[in-house]
């Protein structure tokens, strides 16, 4: 585009991916909402950095799986910004609250893991777009596999819930096209500072393993730099036609066939 003076909301990004995607942003001066949940002085450190890099910002506290509270997040943008040309829905519960093998969920978790995304990114997309001038972007963070895979047993709600929001998005890019709105989705694989990494520490180390050994082509796991350069991509003029995409972001992990071993893969 150029970015600079364009205005953003990103949920959930006190931390994590969520700052990745706030500090790669607002280094292409493009002022940010900061929205957070309960992690209040993450969040105030998002926005000290954020105006480091010479942008703008604020601080917007919601709970996302409410609607009401949706609907006073977006009326705080509108009081604050009066406009919004970049909305990006990355915010998810804390592990706790959905992490559970699929014969052992609860109704309650399970509405959770729905309600903070696909109910989520339903009425930020309907909200944001009455603020949205005509070429705006919106972006949904999701996990794609989910739509295809069921081995991450714990992960069975949050799945669901990604693989709607993944439906969602292409819905919303048909409805949206005639306005120039773009609707995409960024697919993190394993990422540092993420819900995989809150995962217990032998866990994680693990993975990290599992990928610097030759899972992931690159060779690690991803940053939430790495997801915010994606983010930075799709938000740029010269990706106005790019619409009702999923982007992998995960150092090539997705393209590994997982039925051959790694040392025949690699020949």
């Amino acid at each position: 585009m150029p970015l600079q003076g364009k205005y953003a909301l990103i949920t959930g990004s006190s931390r994590g991916i969520g700052r990745g995607i706030a500090l790669k942003l607002a280094e292409q001066r493009v002022n940010i909402a900061v929205h957070y949940y309960t992690q209040v002085d993450a969040a105030n450190e998002t926005l000290a950095q954020v105006k480091a890099h010479g942008a703008e910002g604020c601080l917007i506290q919601a709970d996302v799986t409410h609607p009401e509270e949706i609907s006073r997040m977006f009326d705080q943008v509108q009081r604050e910004f009066g406009t919004l040309d970049i909305f990006v829905s990355n915010a998810r519960p804390e592990l706790a609250a959905f992490y559970q093998p699929p014969m052992a969920l609860t109704l309650d978790q399970w509405h959770t893991a729905l309600d903070s995304q696909a109910q989520a990114f339903l009425l930020g997309v309907q909200a944001s777009t009455r603020l949205m001038p005509d070429g705006g972007r919106i972006i949904a963070i999701s996990y794609s596999p989910s739509g295809r895979t069921g081995s991450w047993q714990p992960w069975a709600a949050m799945g669901a819930a990604k693989a709607a929001m993944d439906a969602l998005a292409r819905y919303f890019a048909v409805a949206l096209g005639p306005r120039g709105i773009t609707v995409n989705v960024i697919s993190p694989g394993a990422t540092d500072d993420s819900v995989v990494s809150r995962l217990p520490t032998e866990v994680f180390q693990a993975i990290q393993v599992w990928h610097e050994s030759g899972w992931t082509p690159m060779g690690r796991v991803g940053t939430p730099a790495d997801i915010g350069n994606a983010v930075r991509l799709l938000c740029m003029d010269e990706a106005g036609f790019i619409t009702g995409q999923t982007l992998h972001v995960d150092g090539g992990a997705s393209i590994m066939d997982p039925v051959f071993p790694l040392d025949i893969q690699r020949g």
